[in-house]
């Protein structure tokens, strides 16, 4: 396909997009060529496809600020911070192994026009006692890195625009908080000498604040409760995913599905003081007015 097919192809897409949701067979069966997970079963990826349709096609979001509260209009702009450290950079490399993000249905096919891998910086990251998720950027968008050993079952550097719309806007936002992606992220490891495969499977939620933003706080209505990691106007939190078993095959006993219920994100101000609520954060994929 040549670069005009592609960006023909592009654009039909995101008018698809616009027009009807996606194909959750069809994204069930992206992902399940995408990667070998043991866990997740065609029905299972399936029931996941149609959360994350329900995400790419609806803004389901109460927003709730506090009274005379206004935020800036920007977050800090990818140019005005400093370079990469040499750490960063060698995660965005890894992240990028291709020297710039992919085609999310096609890890080998590179889109020049996302830019290349010394464009984006390492924003933000989250760290926890099972490695790490960041959200890397450029100017335009964004894709979400979490390194692994496994390099070929890593995920995929799939570029998201800022604000879902070409061609991206990082400083595209009022008010105090803006989520752009609530999804997951895959760790695949191995263990012992047979090398068994396994994948840790998280809910991540990312996004900017403005300088008013002291503490962002993540609802994963399940019972959990989680602070976010806050860098330079980006915050960014994570935890690992819970299978549940699938209601629509009631034969299969064993959990095969993703539980990712909609989720709250609130930011508090230095006064402990709600500056903005979002509920009602539906889970969705990378990609989003990308491809």
């Amino acid at each position: 396909m040549t670069i005009d097919e592609r960006r023909i192809a592009e654009e039909l897409h995101l008018m698809a997009d616009e027009a009807t949701p996606v194909n959750p067979l069809a994204y069930a069966t992206r992902a399940l060529a995408r990667r070998r997970r043991r866990a997740w079963s065609v029905a299972g990826l399936t029931a996941a496809a149609v959360a994350a349709t329900v995400a790419a096609t609806v803004a389901a979001a109460v927003v709730l600020p506090s009274p005379g509260t206004s935020g800036p209009d920007t977050a800090a702009g990818v140019a005005t911070l400093p370079d990469n450290a040499p750490e960063q950079l060698r995660l965005v490399r890894e992240c990028m192994p291709k020297g710039g993000p992919v085609h999310d249905m096609d890890g080998n096919l590179r889109i020049p026009e996302h830019g290349v891998t010394d464009d984006f910086r390492v924003l933000v990251e989250y760290r926890d006692k099972g490695g790490v998720t960041a959200l890397v950027g450029s100017d335009a968008g964004f894709v979400l890195c979490t390194p692994t050993e496994q390099k070929d079952m890593a995920e995929r550097a799939v570029f998201t625009y800022w604000g879902f719309r070409p061609p991206g806007n990082l400083a595209g936002f009022s008010g105090d908080l803006q989520v752009d992606a609530y999804t997951n992220h895959t760790y695949p490891y191995t263990v012992g000498k047979q090398r068994v495969q396994y994948d840790d499977v998280y809910r991540v939620v990312t996004g900017r604040v403005s300088d008013a933003v002291r503490r962002v706080e993540v609802d994963w209505a399940d019972g959990r409760r989680t602070s976010a990691r806050i860098a330079d106007g980006f915050f960014i939190v994570r935890i690992i995913g819970k299978l549940v078993r699938d209601p629509e095959d009631p034969k299969r006993k064993e959990a095969t599905i993703l539980d990712s219920p909609p989720v709250t994100v609130t930011a508090y101000g230095t006064d402990g003081k709600i500056l903005r609520q979002q509920k009602n954060v539906v889970f969705g994929p990378l990609g989003r007015g990308s491809d």
